[in-house]
């Protein structure tokens, strides 16, 4: 190659690097205006107004309101492990155990990394996509003469593509699935809650069946004795041998239902060992003295559970994606726009691929546009509509069961300890009746019949009084559960993440 080629085809290089940068010069503006000009179609997200009244209907434990007090000196704040109130170790031990270990939290806790990762995957259409191409092809062509041809093509280059978010669908898509992202990082937890809840309503029952247990146990040794003094009035020959036959029969039939109570605290005790993510034979509870003491639980203000259930956040934030694909379905009316542009090398021979003469590139827009679609659109505009207003219902609706719910267990504390106290009132006096019974007996003024039937009284007394004491556990527990545990919305993720890109 002359020095007069070399010098033309510098000039050539130098003209295509100024054509390049003459239409990426003139595009630029034209981008800026596009995305200065965007704007985001469908309605804004406001909160659907609820009824919430001023007050629960039912009456409510006086304790303070910043958190739950336990009657033992020990406190424990809103913001804290709400089974921490029952100062219980092993309760503790085991509620422990239920975040790491619980397989079913494991799948709502998937299922709210799945969501995020929709999140991300949405957000990323905000920037342009860049592919990287690379290619060999060889070919053959015949001449008319027929000879025949070979040659090469090589190709080296990068293509990107952005389509300008000129409507809001990807602002829309992006907050539809940011909302979506929070409403299940609220049901996971909504399902922690249930669980650890769940979890200390089969501990308390558990620790009832073995008050129950030694209730049984006692009452059997308690009969053995009445045994003995009938046997020795019947030895004596003043009592009927009806007598020492039916005071077995006592016997037996208590220790029989002592042993049945064993039936129930392994079921227990095997629920409790899968909600800690436990094989059955894994896990041995031991049985010891129920020492907890109820707690009061201050139900608050009801405006305040809007913000203190994680079911009703989940309920609002989905919401708030239905509202926003509203504005997806919109956008769809308007045209796409979507920018192209590639830039490379091509020549025939490898060696000469990356020199400046062999530079290739293209740019330009691309517009569509529905023309006719026979209603496609409007009717997806109004089947989002239809499920915004669906999740509005939904919404009121669950916060409508969550009122419900509390006004339920705040009745159920009210009456239960009501109960309790009567009911500790018949067990003093069906036991006091057992023992004038059984000292009359011993006087002979009365016959044995009348003795059994003042022991299986107190015996029925006390077991429903240990009914009563797991009721009033049970229904604590879930109390602490329909008031959200301590949970509030402003634990949900709403931090830069889910901002950006908006």
């Amino acid at each position: 190659m002359t020095t007069a080629q070399a010098a033309r085809n510098a000039d050539a290089t130098t003209m295509r690097v100024k054509r390049v940068k003459c239409v990426s010069a003139s595009i630029m503006p034209i981008l800026g205006s596009l995305l200065l000009s965007a704007c985001v179609v469908g309605p804004d997200y406001h909160r659907a107004e609820v009824t919430v009244p001023a007050n629960y209907k039912e009456p409510a434990p006086s304790a303070a309101a910043d958190g739950w007090k336990s009657s033992q000196p020990q406190n424990a704040a809103s913001d804290a492990q709400w089974w921490s109130i029952y100062a219980d170790p092993v309760l503790d031990g085991l509620e422990q155990q239920v975040e790491v270990s619980n397989q079913s939290l494991q799948v709502s806790e998937a299922a709210f990394r799945q969501s995020d990762a929709v999140l991300r995957q949405a957000r990323a259409a905000f920037f342009p996509a860049l592919t990287l191409n690379a290619g060999a092809t060889r070919s053959r062509s015949s001449t008319s003469g027929g000879q025949h041809q070979l040659s090469s093509q090589f190709d080296l280059g990068v293509d990107a593509n952005w389509a300008p978010d000129l409507w809001g669908r990807i602002h829309r898509t992006v907050e539809s699935n940011a909302a979506s992202a929070q409403a299940s990082a609220a049901d996971l937890a909504s399902a922690r809650l249930s669980i650890q809840a769940q979890l200390a309503s089969d501990y308390f029952e558990l620790r009832i069946a073995d008050e129950l247990k030694r209730l049984l146990d006692e009452t059997v040794i308690a009969y053995k004795r009445s045994l003995t003094i009938t046997q020795n009035r019947y030895a004596v020959g003043v009592a009927a041998k009806s007598d020492v036959v039916t005071a077995q029969t006592q016997v037996q039939n208590t220790l029989a239902q002592s042993i049945n109570v064993g039936v129930q605290r392994a079921k227990l005790e095997h629920a409790i060992a899968v909600l800690i993510g436990k094989a059955p034979s894994e896990l041995s509870i031991d049985a010891i003295p129920l020492t907890n003491t109820l707690p009061e639980i201050p139900a608050g203000l009801p405006s305040t559970l809007l913000e203190r259930r994680p079911d009703i956040a989940s309920a609002e934030r989905l919401m708030a994606a239905s509202n926003a694909q509203i504005g997806v379905a919109i956008s769809a009316y308007f045209p796409d726009l979507s920018l192209s542009g590639s830039a490379g090398y091509a020549s025939s021979t490898i060696s000469q691929l990356l020199n400046a003469p062999m530079r290739v590139w293209s740019v330009g827009p691309q517009l569509a546009a529905t023309l006719f679609d026979a209603g496609v659109h409007s009717a997806q505009v109004a089947a989002a509509r239809a499920a915004y207003d669906a999740s509005v219902a939904n919404y009121r609706q669950t916060v409508l069961s969550s009122f419900q719910q509390v006004e339920d267990e705040l009745s159920t504390q009210a009456v239960l300890k009501q109960q309790a106290e009567v009911q500790q009132q018949a067990i003093a006096l069906a036991k006091e009746a057992e023992q004038l019974a059984l000292n009359e007996y011993k006087a002979g003024i009365v016959d044995f019949t009348s003795v059994v039937q003042a022991q299986a009284i107190a015996l029925s007394t006390e077991q429903s009084g240990l009914t009563i004491q797991q009721d009033q556990f049970v229904a604590s527990v879930t109390l602490i559960e329909a008031l959200g545990g301590g949970w509030d919305s402003s634990k949900l993720p709403q931090s830069r993440q889910l901002a950006r890109g908006f």
